[in-house]
């Protein structure tokens, strides 16, 4: 195994138009096949992020979790984390919990995520919930590879103020873009953009239609299209709004809802039926989800 090695290893020069100190950290797991079985060959963390494994349940894949000990994400905050597995490895990489983006100063809070699949390897990227404060700022990339005969299946959600409390993410600004490539060629990219008068966008009709939570997943692999009609009938059969498609290969989920529990509920069936179908591991999410 591998350690303290990284490309993120020289932390990036402060801003000078940020007066306060900031987090500058960066975390990178990945995954090979030794002996038969799947085992951690590289890892890299750097404060504020920090890379835990917890036990899988049995017959699961193994399983890594990150945290950021800071607490949550102020602005100004760089992460950048990578995961990959190598060819013929599975792996599940989580969070230890959800994720708090606190109301930012002016700054931008920037979230770098890589996600790397070799062939014949299966990586699932599934953190738990980002909740964005009142007035926080985020800009969140999320870059995968997947070699051909690689598979991948990747979620992301994020809340809309803290919802528990009545509150909404009516100022401030949410930047996510999604960039996947297969054999190197571009075959999905999307972008959501929330700034302005974000909670007439949320309200609008034409829009978020009064949601408050939005999760996506992505499912990349060979056999991708022919799920789908699993993931129509898992989408459609939710409490909140939920739909799937198929695009360029790449089979695509979203739910929209006003309460997280329920989204969070919807994503945890939706996953834990398809990486059955898909691959037969056990129909359920990683542990941490259901602490």
């Amino acid at each position: 195994m591998s350690v303290a090695i990284s490309r993120y290893e020289a932390p990036a020069a402060a801003s000078p138009a940020v007066a306060l100190q900031r987090g500058d950290g960066a975390a990178e797991i990945v995954f090979a096949r030794r002996g038969g079985v799947t085992a951690l060959a590289h890892l890299y963390q750097r404060t504020p992020c920090r890379v835990l494994f917890p036990h899988a349940a049995p017959g699961d894949l193994p399983l890594a979790a990150l945290l950021t000990t800071s607490g949550g994400i102020a602005g100004g905050d760089r992460l950048r984390l990578a995961a990959g597995v190598a060819a013929e490895a599975s792996a599940v990489v989580t969070t230890a919990a959800a994720e708090k983006v606190y109301r930012s100063l002016g700054a931008e809070a920037r979230i770098d995520i890589a996600l790397t699949v070799a062939s014949g390897g299966w990586l699932e990227w599934l953190p738990q919930e980002t909740i964005l404060f009142d007035g926080a700022r985020l800009v969140r990339r999320i870059e995968a590879d997947v070699a051909e005969g690689g598979r991948l299946l990747a979620a992301e959600m994020a809340v809309f103020g803290r919802t528990a409390r009545g509150e909404v993410f009516s100022k401030g600004l949410l930047h996510e873009a999604w960039r996947i490539r297969v054999g190197r060629r571009l075959v999905w990219a999307d972008a959501l953009r929330l700034e302005g008068e974000i909670r007439a966008q949320l309200d609008a009709p034409v829009a978020f239609a009064g949601a408050r939570v939005l999760a996506t997943i992505a499912y990349v692999a060979g056999d991708a299209a022919g799920h789908l009609p699993l993931a129509r009938a898992l989408a459609e059969d939710e409490a909140c709004r939920g739909g799937a498609s198929v695009v360029n290969g790449v089979l695509l989920a979203r739910f929209l809802g006003e309460r997280a529990d329920v989204v969070r509920g919807a994503v945890a069936r939706y996953v834990s039926a398809l990486r059955h179908a898909a691959a037969g591991w056990p129909a359920a999410m990683p542990p941490l989800w259901n602490i």
